[in-house]
């Protein structure tokens, strides 16, 4: 890691890993404050590699759309010649993945406090022409207030009002299917995503799932949308219809992040979005 940053911050136990880069917990000798700093080692990339391109990427666009209270805070970057050094909020709590082990089905109450925090970050990302195009439980982090905050922008783009992407990113699950058509694609890829966290919450299970990867993309390009009586039996109309609005697979028709805030369900639950999430 870069001598810029271990001057200004003392550098404690690795927290995770990835291909590229480690995360470490860290704190600012002066405050006492503490974060997460994401250690790029640049020597392991090709210089004219997509995957540094991305790394660059996502330093620019985490300085973007931060601040916002829904989305991980960034703190400071740093660069020398062999690393590129990211300081991030830190988020000591679960994330929603590990909160999705421990219990599989939310109450509706449960699920809004999610989603509307979770909807905030990505329209104010869209606002900012930001598609984070990897929406999942792992990224969704909750601090030790337990508010919820948007992470992990490795496979996010900018993009302009009516220009489109292109390239397969994303998880299995999560993905939209016309990522996974080789099509060209919008930041409506994110609402897909998020609908399918919903349908996750309620149900326990995704909605569109097989034994392996590939029969997981069968499904997903099928977009085959069913709410089985067993599972659904008590689960309101309003967030059914709002399911059916995010996990459209016209693009034309599926709703914007701007509409999934404006839903029925969403407004008429006001009152639940400050109801801490199950912790």
């Amino acid at each position: 890691m870069s001598e810029a940053l271990k001057r200004d911050y003392c550098v404690c136990e690795e927290i995770g890993r990835g291909r590229f880069g480690v995360v470490f917990r860290c704190y600012s000798p002066e405050t006492g404050e503490k974060f997460a700093v994401k250690s790029i080692n640049k020597l392991l990339i090709a210089d004219d590699s997509t995957d540094r391109q991305c790394l660059y990427n996502e330093a620019k666009i985490v300085q973007l759309v931060s601040p916002n209270p829904h989305i991980v805070r960034v703190a400071n970057v740093y660069e020398d010649d062999t690393h590129l050094d990211i300081v991030l909020e830190l988020c000591n709590s679960s994330d929603l993945f590990q909160r999705l082990s421990t219990q599989r089905v939310f109450s509706e109450s449960d699920a809004i406090a999610v989603m509307v925090p979770l909807m905030e970050a990505i329209a104010h990302c869209h606002r900012l022409g930001v598609a984070h195009r990897d929406i999942k439980p792992d990224n969704i982090l909750f601090n030790d207030w337990n508010e919820l905050k948007l992470a992990d922008f490795g496979s996010a783009q900018n993009f302009r009002d009516g220009e489109l992407m292109s390239g397969v990113v994303g998880t299995p699950y999560y993905v939209a299917p016309e990522v996974l058509a080789g099509r060209d694609y919008n930041e409506k890829v994110d609402i897909w995503s998020a609908g399918v966290i919903l349908y996750i919450m309620l149900a326990g299970i995704p909605p569109f799932y097989g034994d392996s990867t590939e029969e997981i993309f069968e499904a997903v390009l099928r977009a085959n949308l069913r709410f089985p009586t067993r599972i659904f039996h008590s689960v309101s109309p309003a967030v059914k219809d709002l399911l059916r609005g995010m996990l459209c697979k016209d693009v034309s028709r599926r709703f914007s992040a701007e509409q999934v805030l404006q839903h029925p369900w969403i407004t008429s639950n006001d009152e639940t979005k400050e109801v801490a999430v199950l912790a």
